[in-house]
Parts: structure tokens; C-alpha cells; sequence
């Protein structure tokens, strides 16, 4: 089994730039903001950043970098995107060509890149709360699915929403929701409780990125809007080129969880 080590942002970037953390990135650097990836080029980036406003749900936008640059200076100067996550995705013309754990080859002086809030951050807040959270709990990455629910269309970006799932008992699935709204730039309250089939998940058992984890009796499967949801986008428009995480391999920036926290 993995699990993650606690480090500062910078530490743990610093372990991910040199190839010694290739993994998820859940439950590392605990208190610190994580943060999905999505790089497109300029003549794209309006049409994107449009599309997350229309949807925030899926893609609250935390920080845009400058056409040609790689440095998010809201949330982490320090950091590089393409060197500082784990695992990404390289889609071309909608069609993953490669997983590369470093994208400096790949990247273009007319790229923008943007960080998009989530759901890995309010899992601590979950934990203080004695809200069970099973793929850390697993060690393993977080269930993700695309759902029937269709996000609105912005220019070229259209398709539809990605969910993650978390298993909450029946008894905590009010507090699940109070305390997930308070975190409405990482996706906040849940988009869907109950039965999976109602959002178009045709088996629970089988997520379409991440992996599978135990639902025990009496819980209920809970789903939160999920930043995978750019990568369900790539494969629906077919942009020349985008460049996002790898699912569960997140961008961790240096801003305190309570950053993005309205209680």
C-alpha cells in the first residue's frame, strides 16, 4: 500500500519535480490546498475560462497563469506546472497519446494554464469531522464517473460532468453536506445523492478514472462535482492539444484549505 507522506507544498513539490512521488496525491501535505490542471492554448484559454464560469460547479477556477507561462503566481510562485504534479495527460485532437511525468517537452510559449479547485481539499475537514473518506482510508485514488449530467456550453467547450464518489453513512450524510458547502471553490455541497443509475452510472463498481473502493452496508454513495470534468471536455471538442492531470494526481499549491473555507 502507498501512502502519503506530510510535507509542506514546497517539500512535496520539491519530492514530485525529482521523481520520487509518481502517485496520488491525496491526504499529502494535509491543510494545503489541491488543485486540478487544465492547459490549453491562448486562442482557447477565453473559451475555457468562460466555460468554468459557466460551470463552477465542476471548474472553480483558483488561478490562470500569463500566455507563455508556467509559474501560478496567486497560489504557488514558486512552483512550475510542468514539472510539479505527479502524472499528466497529454490529449491530442481528443485522444490520450501520453502520461508523461514531466510535460516540458510538450509545453508552447502561447500556453495557458489553469488550476481548478478540488474535492481532495475538503477531505480533511471530513476526517475532523469523523466522516469516513475510503480511498484514503483504501490507499488508493478516489472513484471518478462521468455522469448524464451536461455542463453548459461555452464556444468550442461542451460535454459532460465528472463525479467523484465517497461512500458516507447514512447518519453523517447531512454533516458530509454542511461541511462540504463550506468549501464552494473546491467544489462544495455534493451534486447528487443516492442512486448512481439517476445520473447516468451504469455500475458503481466501475469508475471511468480512479478506482473502485468498498461501499459498506448502511452507507450511501455521496457525488461531488469533480475537475476531471476538462479531461471528459477534451475528449468530447478535441482541441489540437490540451494538458491536465492525471486523475488523483494533483497540483498542491501553498494555500491553507481555510483559504477556500466560508465557515
Amino acid at each position: 500500500m502507498i501512502t502519503s507522506p506530510i510535507l509542506s507544498p514546497a517539500e512535496a513539490r520539491e519530492q514530485i519535480r525529482r521523481g520520487a512521488w509518481t502517485s496520488p496525491t491525496a491526504g499529502m501535505a494535509p491543510g494545503y490546498t489541491q488543485a486540478n490542471l487544465a492547459i490549453l492554448k491562448k486562442e482557447l484559454a477565453y473559451d475555457f475560462l468562460l466555460f468554468c464560469q459557466r460551470n463552477p460547479k465542476p471548474c472553480p477556477v483558483l488561478d490562470v497563469t500569463d500566455a507563455g507561462s508556467a509559474i501560478p503566481r496567486l497560489v504557488a510562485p514558486g512552483a512550475d506546472l510542468r514539472t510539479d504534479i505527479p502524472k499528466y495527460r497529454v490529449y491530442k485532437h481528443g485522444e490520450l497519446v501520453d502520461e508523461p511525468t514531466d510535460i516540458t517537452r510538450y509545453w508552447e510559449d502561447d500556453m495557458v494554464a489553469f488550476l481548478l479547485g478540488c474535492s481532495f481539499t475538503f477531505e480533511q475537514a471530513m476526517i475532523k469531522n469523523d466522516i469516513p473518506v475510503r480511498h484514503i482510508e483504501q490507499n488508493c485514488n478516489v472513484p471518478m464517473y462521468k455522469t448524464s449530467i451536461p455542463c453548459l456550453k461555452a464556444g468550442q467547450f461542451e460535454g459532460p460532468m465528472v463525479v467523484s464518489m465517497r461512500p458516507v453513512p447514512e447518519k453523517d450524510v447531512v454533516r458530509a453536506v454542511q461541511v462540504t458547502t463550506g468549501f464552494p471553490s473546491v467544489h462544495g455541497a455534493p451534486v447528487h445523492i443516492g442512486n448512481p443509475a439517476s445520473i447516468g452510472i451504469a455500475d458503481i463498481h466501475k469508475p471511468d478514472f480512479g478506482d473502485a473502493v468498498m461501499i459498506k452496508e448502511g452507507e450511501v454513495p455521496v457525488f461531488w462535482a469533480c475537475g476531471v470534468t476538462p479531461q471528459a471536455v477534451a475528449m468530447h471538442v478535441k482541441p489540437e492539444i490540451m494538458i491536465t492531470h492525471a486523475p488523483g494526481h494533483m497540483f498542491i499549491t501553498d494555500c491553507k484549505e481555510e483559504r477556500y473555507s466560508i465557515l
